[in-house]
């Protein structure tokens, strides 16, 4: 990774505490070096992704620093209408980006980049003998899913609703890394994520797929912001992330390509 990378964690506030949180020399605009910093807020379910991406845009751009702000979507899309300063938005929602673009935060029309779908995760060995939606109802089993609001808790809400099945007890995550993360500790015995999330957790899950995962493919929309402080960049990197060589990144991690 190279050392001019930064990556700001998912946690932050909105307004002034994130925008001065974003790399050392401040979210966009020039650097305390002088470098140029293309600010890119995106879902957390594009970390790995994203991440790889930002590498390459560095080297093809000598003196770009790539600083992420990776989260929920709708968490994102707060800290924008707040006033956080970014070049770049990628949801995993339209709902978000759809809220950002009311706020007149947009430039331009967001378009769709990538595509991805839902699958449960459940520990190596699989203790908890989920092999479907509907175990996720059984008494003693532990279940993470995203909050509602975000992208991927609409996802699971309507797969679920679609298989006619109800998880009253699942915990509500701020969003899918999260829900991952507490079946990585072995804290549920299942989640629902997305398929790309377990590919990227490289065997410290397994994953089990479902007859209505089709029934909530979600798509992903990106878009520069108004006021960019890189605007250039800014569009750079979407041509970046909707080339041929994108794709490819996208695809190798399992997320379906437009």
């Amino acid at each position: 990774m190279p050392s001019a990378w930064r990556a700001v964690g998912a946690p932050l506030l909105a307004g002034a505490a994130l925008m001065g949180a974003a790399g050392c020399g401040g979210a966009g605009g020039p650097a305390a070096d002088g470098a140029a910093t293309l600010t890119v807020f995106a879902a957390a379910s594009l970390t790995d992704t994203f991440t790889e991406l930002g590498e390459r845009f560095e080297d093809e751009h000598p003196g770009t620093r790539v600083v992420f702000n990776f989260a929920g979507s709708s968490t994102l899309a707060r800290q924008i209408d707040a006033g956080a300063n970014a070049d770049v938005f990628a949801a995993a929602g339209p709902d978000p980006m759809d809220q950002v673009a009311q706020a007149g935060r947009v430039a331009g029309e967001p378009v769709v980049f990538a595509r991805n779908t839902l699958r449960i995760a459940v520990p190596p060995g699989n203790p908890g003998d989920v092999a479907g939606l509907a175990d996720l109802a059984e008494p003693g089993v532990a279940v993470a899913l995203c909050a509602e609001q975000v992208p991927c808790g609409t996802a699971a809400r309507t797969v679920l609703d679609a298989a006619g099945v109800e998880v009253p007890s699942a915990s509500a995550e701020e969003d899918v890394r999260a829900a991952l993360t507490k079946v990585t500790l072995g804290e549920v015995d299942a989640a629902l994520v997305y398929a790309t999330d377990i590919d990227a957790a490289d065997g410290a899950v397994e994953g089990v797929e479902f007859a209505t995962a089709e029934e909530a493919v979600n798509d992903y929309p990106i878009a520069a912001l108004t006021d960019a402080p890189e605007p250039e960049l800014a569009r750079s990197w979407i041509d970046l992330a909707r080339s041929e060589e994108g794709g490819q990144v996208l695809s190798d991690a399992g997320f379906r390509t437009t």
